[in-house]
């Protein structure tokens, strides 16, 4: 991505959810802050929550003064208390209108190969290009001018005559169809279901839509982090677990480091990936943004890679779950009740 932004000759827009103050957060400063001196038209759309540390404001002082331009999305407001529990998750990066960056990367140390070494977290981060780049600008921009909701029939019901398509969460109702669009994968498959998300907590039509598949013979799996952050989100997520293993679907847990990437393989044939977890926050309440294709070669390298992780993760079977101490019971109680407040 730094490569992409200091090779940039027009124009460059980028959001994140975490933009730290560290040296991964001040080398991304440093190169947009150079090309909007050199009078590039360059936009940084952060979150108030994500990024809002008082520590990012000697950056986002450089960042001005180098002529960037740069939003906050949705800082708290007291007349408007209640806006501000809807977050921006999304991580987008448009170079010159041609090249999209998104998915699940965060811009912070943590996810530095170089700064972090082999215990970096482990995420999945894509690269894009042709016609998807003019729907990430309007996704973008809609953002940016906080334009109205996207009409609900952008976003189609039924996946079947799709390539690749950008879909983008502004509303409950189109939110809703970000669910619906995942549910109409996972009931059209016919081999396998890989699936991978830090949270978990879809909801029914989700939930109900990959017993089903594992009910139909198909093998279905779901690679999770053995430990969540925070701590109740791995609560919320083992209280998922039962009914699932009931139905056949296979449960691991991924044990070397923490477990960011959010990524769906569906029959080597389709392939989901951005920033939405499956959980309630990301389908209903955050800003999202997934990447959802039928392209044989991205579907090959997420699911070698979903392998990869499968071998360094352990596998929950039923038997053994049911065997689990009331202490972990009562944590899945909790997780529970955090997931129905929400």
């Amino acid at each position: 991505m730094i490569a992409a932004i200091e090779n940039a000759r027009r124009d460059i827009r980028m959001e994140s959810y975490i933009f730290a103050a560290d040296e991964v957060g001040a080398r991304f400063v440093t190169a947009l802050a150079a090309k909007a001196r050199g009078g590039l038209d360059v936009r940084l759309h952060l979150d108030a929550f994500g990024a809002g540390q008082r520590s990012f404001h000697n950056l986002q002082r450089e960042l001005e003064g180098s002529g960037v331009q740069f939003r906050w999305f949705r800082p708290f407001r007291t007349r408007h208390p209640l806006q501000y529990l809807q977050r921006n998750h999304r991580k987008l990066l448009v170079v010159d209108g041609r090249e999209v960056f998104l998915g699940g990367f965060n811009i912070r140390r943590l996810n530095s190969r170089r700064l972090h070494g082999a215990r970096r977290q482990r995420d999945t981060h894509v690269r894009v290009s042709g016609p998807l780049a003019t729907l990430a600008i309007g996704h973008f921009d809609r953002l940016w001018h906080d334009a109205h909701q996207l009409p609900a029939s952008a976003i189609p019901k039924d996946p079947k005559n799709m390539e690749a398509l950008l879909v983008a969460s502004y509303s409950r109702h189109c939110q809703h169809r970000l669910a619906c669009l995942h549910a109409g994968l996972i009931a059209k498959a016919q081999t396998h279901i890989y699936l991978t998300s830090p949270y978990f907590g879809p909801g029914i039509m989700v939930d109900q839509a990959l017993q089903a598949a594992a009910a139909r013979g198909v093998d279905v799996r779901l690679l999770v982090p053995r430990k969540g952050d925070p701590l109740v989100a791995s609560w919320a997520t083992k209280a998922s677990y039962a009914p699932l293993l009931a139905a056949g679907v296979r449960i691991y847990e991924y044990l070397p480091r923490q477990l960011h990437a959010k990524t769906l393989v569906i029959d080597a044939t389709w392939a989901v990936v951005g920033s939405a977890n499956l959980d309630y926050l990301s389908l209903f309440v955050n800003q999202e943004l997934v990447l959802i294709a039928r392209d044989r070669t991205l579907t090959e390298q997420l699911q070698a890679q979903y392998i990869e992780d499968l071998a360094e993760s352990e596998e929950i079977t039923l038997s053994v779950w049911r065997r689990r101490g009331w202490g972990a019971r009562g944590l899945e109680a909790i997780g529970r009740t955090a997931r129905l407040l929400l």
